[in-house]
């Protein structure tokens, strides 16, 4: 009999987590029932097995001559209940009992027993006697393959019930299943009513009516009673399977943007630890197991949402399709995007709660997504987690996972990945803290001030009132300030150690300026002891020329912020820098390059405004010329940047007045070329571009210009409004912006003239006689003939 195969499925993971405990239980338990019967019965059988092997070795057969011939009724009576089956036995054991049987004689019969020789004949009957009892077959007959039934069992023993297995005929199997399909396709040819488009649009509208209505019936029954109804979660849960192809796309859309909502909801503000065996075990009050409860089977219904989401985008990325195929792979890409959005939602909206690490884990791969929009989304809902996170728990682990998938990827991402770093709030809550410990704190009164200064009463209320004020402060103090700033240290060595490595392995990756505008905004952080390795890789990039003048503005800006915070203490002159900077400005202008004036503001202001004690006269001369000029060729919000900073040179530095003067100080002429602005004889020269920009369209650009021409005041007629005088650079740069196609300020909206007409003047240049003819022209009548072009041509060849 050939062996069955088995053809059950193990099952998978996810079916295990959805089938209850019990259950996992009673299977176990039944498949070791199992094991244990197989092998009890297999010992029982071997144990027969060597009984007999054993019987047949130590005792000397009977000879053959002397066994009776007796009729065949009567054989079978006389077979023993608990005969060796032959197939139980091997074939060494049938031939050493055949050997036996074979020597068996009288003379080898043992004479010393005393007992007779059929004494016992049922239980010690010879092997050998039981196997030729048993009906031979012909060789010539087939073999025929048998199934064993249950046996029956009389008082005689066990009877094994056996029957022949049925040849299948296949010939006749044919012409019944040829039978079959016919009869099937007779059935079949009754038409089935085919409907309009029409009716099919409004069957579907009709189908999706009834999936919206469920839909929210469930989802009002959850919000409405969250405790009693969170099994009606795995109900809806089930709606993301629909399989009806026609509303199957937007069900799931739906039932995904629900369960978002739902979670967002009736998810408690703390995350839900897993309960200890002790807990488990302990009684607790009905509403305490409620809770408990209810606390599990949400923990279990988020995380089978999130699994279907994760598989969801899985199957997009991969293009893979179900076998039911019901959503194409187009409509795959709208169900990912959803999915993607939902995700993005409950990384914002549920930092606190349980697997949000496993969300993060999704979300931060896709920002490097080549789709833009699941790019954008990804990148939109990271900065919003950035800026809401006040402790730092949720940074520090995207932070974790953008720095292994740069070093994953070797630095193969898209800059935007790193530029998420710069809406960090370390730099926030760095300033919140220091202001916190600046001032000072309040005291308590000691036991022997109060004895000394306050009455017994006195004395009461005062210890009523410290002991509420304690309370109130410990109230305040929600989250140990050191844990704040332990967690912000290591982001940051994090944010530091990706920065560093890009900057010594991957110089020309496309990382490099988001690298270089993060060490800008974070260098004031960053360990004196790494200043002048830093300021050494950030002047040799420079110095490379293979950077282009936006990555170069970053190195300058960053190595400024380095040298204006810490590092006042080092004795660094970064003249090269200036220089760098001054020979840039000429590659800006009013095109593509506009927006990086914003950049060079910063520059300017960390260049001159903080470090003005180490600045030259003739290096500020000729940065003012060089602005000015550059005033000229760019947009207005620009120009009214760099005029102000222009303004805030000539307020720090005295002697700027020498510009507006056209008589030369001192020897030699202004070589407007020369990238050196300490040799340029930037005094030589006078800022007539200033009479070009009072001529300027823009009116806040004439303003700057007629208060730089006559000195820059800070009172009198020359001076500045105060909205124009108080506002950093950088601030009239964005609030002058130009980007949504609209002027500040609006420009006043002219009403046109209207125009006389020439038929109410007509009267007055018309003499009275023309006039009449004109009025008797226009009333006629006009009679249309036919045109007749060859008449001229018929009467010259009548002629």
């Amino acid at each position: 009999v050939s062996q069955r195969k088995n053809t059950k499925r193990v099952p998978s993971f996810r079916k295990l987590l959805r089938t209850s405990k019990i259950k996992l239980d009673n299977k176990l338990k039944n498949k070791q029932y199992k094991q244990q019967s197989a092998a009890k019965k297999y010992r029982k059988e071997q144990k027969k097995l060597r009984e007999a092997v054993r019987d047949a070795i130590s005792r000397k057969p009977f000879p053959l001559e002397e066994c009776k011939k007796k009729q065949v009724a009567e054989k079978w009576e006389e077979e023993e209940e608990d005969a060796l089956p032959l197939d139980m036995m091997d074939e060494d054991d049938l031939k050493l009992m055949e050997d036996l049987a074979q020597k068996a004689s009288f003379l080898t019969r043992d004479l010393s027993s005393d007992e007779p020789v059929h004494v016992k004949k049922r239980k010690h009957e010879n092997v050998i006697d039981k196997y030729e009892k048993m009906p031979r077959r012909m060789q010539t007959e087939p073999e025929k393959e048998l199934i064993h039934l249950l046996p029956i069992k009389d008082k005689g023993g066990i009877i094994p019930q056996t029957m022949e297995k049925p040849v299948l005929n296949v010939a006749q199997d044919e012409e019944e299943d040829t039978e079959e399909m016919e009869e099937a396709e007779d059935f079949n040819e009754e038409p089935l009513p085919v409907l309009t488009p029409e009716e099919m649009a409004a069957q579907r509208r009709q189908k999706l009516q009834e999936r919206k209505v469920h839909i929210a019936a469930l989802a009002s029954a959850i919000l409405s009673e969250p405790d009693n109804n969170i099994k009606k979660l795995k109900e809806l849960r089930a709606m993301l399977m629909e399989q009806d192809p026609n509303v199957a796309v937007i069900v799931r859309k739906l039932v995904m943007v629900s369960l978002m909502e739902i979670f967002k909801d009736i998810v408690p503000s703390y995350k839900i630890r897993p309960l200890t065996e002790a807990e488990k075990a302990t009684k607790v009050k009905k509403e305490t197991q409620k809770l408990r409860e209810f606390e599990e089977g949400l923990v279990s219904q988020y995380k089978f949402y999130l699994e279907n989401l994760e598989q969801t985008i899985k199957d997009w990325k991969q293009r893979k399709l179900k076998k039911s195929n019901v959503i194409s792979l187009k409509a795959y890409k709208g169900l990912a995007e959803i999915a993607v959005k939902c995700l993005c939602e409950l990384l914002v909206a549920l930092p606190h709660f349980n697997f949000h690490n496993n969300i993060i884990v999704l979300i931060v791969p896709l920002m490097n997504d080549a789709s833009k929009m699941i790019s954008e989304l990804c990148f939109e809902a990271v900065k919003k987690l950035f800026k809401q996170d006040k402790l730092g728990y949720a940074s520090l682990g995207v932070v974790k996972v953008i720095s292994g998938l740069v070093k994953g990827r070797n630095y193969d991402v898209r800059p935007e990945v790193l530029k998420v770093f710069l809406h960090l709030r370390i730099k926030e809550v760095e300033l919140q803290k220091d202001a916190e410990d600046i001032a000072p704190k309040k005291k308590f009164m000691t036991y022997k001030e109060k004895r000394k200064n306050l009455s017994r009463m006195q004395r009461k209320w005062k210890k009523a009132e410290e002991k509420l004020e304690r309370e109130l402060l410990e109230a305040e103090a929600s989250e140990s300030k050191e844990k704040k700033l332990k967690l912000h240290t290591e982001t940051l060595n994090i944010v530091f150690v990706t920065y560093f490595r890009i900057l010594k392995k991957a110089q020309k990756s496309p990382l490099l300026p988001a690298v270089l505008e993060g060490l800008a905004k974070f260098a004031h952080l960053i360990n004196v002891e790494f200043f002048d390795d830093l300021l050494i890789v950030l002047h040799s990039l420079i110095a490379s020329g293979g950077l282009s003048y936006r990555e170069s503005l970053h190195c300058i800006l960053s190595a400024f912020h380095i040298l204006s915070g810490q590092g006042d203490v080092l004795n660094i002159d970064p003249m090269k820098f200036y220089t760098h900077l001054y020979k840039t400005l000429f590659s800006l202008h009013a095109g593509r390059t506009n927006d990086d004036i914003g950049i060079v503001l910063q520059c300017l202001d960390a260049m001159f405004a903080k470090r003005r004690k180490q600045v030259s006269q003739q290096r500020a001369l000729a940065f003012l010329k060089r602005l000015s000029t550059l005033a000229l060729h760019v947009l207005p919000n620009s120009s009214v940047g760099i005029l102000a900073t222009n303004r805030v040179l000539m307020q720090t530095f005295p002697k700027m007045d020498l510009l507006l003067d056209n008589e030369s100080q001192g020897s030699g002429v202004y070589l407007p070329e020369l990238d050196e602005p300490e040799h340029c004889n930037a005094q030589n020269t006078a800022l007539w571009e200033l009479h070009l920009l009072q001529r300027h369209y823009h009116p806040t650009v004439q303003k700057f210009a007629a208060h730089l021409i006559v000195g820059a005041p800070t009172e009198g007629s020359g001076a500045l409004s105060l909205d124009l005088s108080q506002t950093p650079a950088t601030e009239l740069f964005e609030a002058y912006s130009m980007r949504g196609m609209t002027f500040n300020p609006p420009v006043a909206s002219v009403t046109p003239r209207r125009k006389d007409t020439f038929s109410q003047t007509m009267d007055s240049f018309i003499d009275e006689e023309l006039n009449k003819q004109l009025q008797q022209h226009i009333s006629e009548t006009v009679v249309h003939k036919p045109l007749d072009f060859a008449k001229h041509l018929k009467e010259s060849s009548l002629s």
